[in-house]
């Protein structure tokens, strides 16, 4: 069998050149064996009709096994022959044609050089798409997270126009000024409550002396 892949030959028929020859062997090896078989019964039924012949059934079948040795050295010899000729000049594609999927290849011809440069370039290209995918990513993330900022400081702004309306319902001003009292407030409570702290210390020492 030839040791020529035909990888273009493969491409255009579907399969290999080689894988066809293969077949065509077996199934004329196979036809050979079984015509074999069929005149060797032929030949017992015949026999059989012979009593008294001196030719013995193990005498008939090595007879047959020489003949189909014969017969199969005969036919190697002539297959080769012909799997050379089918393989040269039927299913071989020659060297100056140019199957019509590869058409774009003759209009757009590249160097290994030009290849390795598109390759390269490809390459480029994927990595700065990953880039840009990931700045992406991460400005989406940035995005939902002033969203949720956003959101929060809209509660936070509405709490305050609230006070500010209970602020004037109840007719202490707008919000920042009751704010600012509040927060005055607050500082003089502060200190009445240390102040009454400091005087419940004072009174539980007296308590403990007397």
């Amino acid at each position: 069998m030839s040791v020529n892949p035909m990888a273009y030959e493969a491409q255009f028929f579907g399969f290999t050149p080689q894988t066809c020859m293969l077949r065509i062997y077996i199934a004329f090896q196979d036809y050979l064996f079984e015509t074999m078989l069929v005149v060797e019964s032929v030949i017992l039924k015949k026999l059989a009709g012979f009593p008294n012949s001196k030719i013995s059934p193990f005498q008939i079948r090595k007879s047959t096994e020489k003949f189909l040795l014969f017969m199969k050295e005969h036919f190697d010899k002539l297959f080769s022959k012909m799997e050379e000729v089918l393989l040269q000049l039927v299913l071989n594609i020659p060297e100056n044609v140019l199957l019509p999927e590869d058409k774009v290849h003759e209009q757009y011809s590249y160097s290994e050089e030009q290849f390795q440069a598109l390759q390269d370039e490809i390459r480029q290209l994927q990595e700065q798409y990953k880039a840009e995918a990931s700045a992406g990513q991460a400005l989406r993330a940035e995005l939902e997270e002033q969203k949720a900022v956003r959101a929060e400081l809209e509660k936070i702004l509405q709490w305050f126009d609230g006070l500010d309306n209970i602020c004037r319902e109840h007719g202490t001003g707008n919000f920042k000024e009751s704010f600012a009292f509040l927060t005055e407030n607050s500082k003089k409570l502060q200190d009445v409550l240390k102040d009454v702290e400091e005087k419940s210390k004072k009174m539980k020492k007296r308590d403990q002396l007397l």
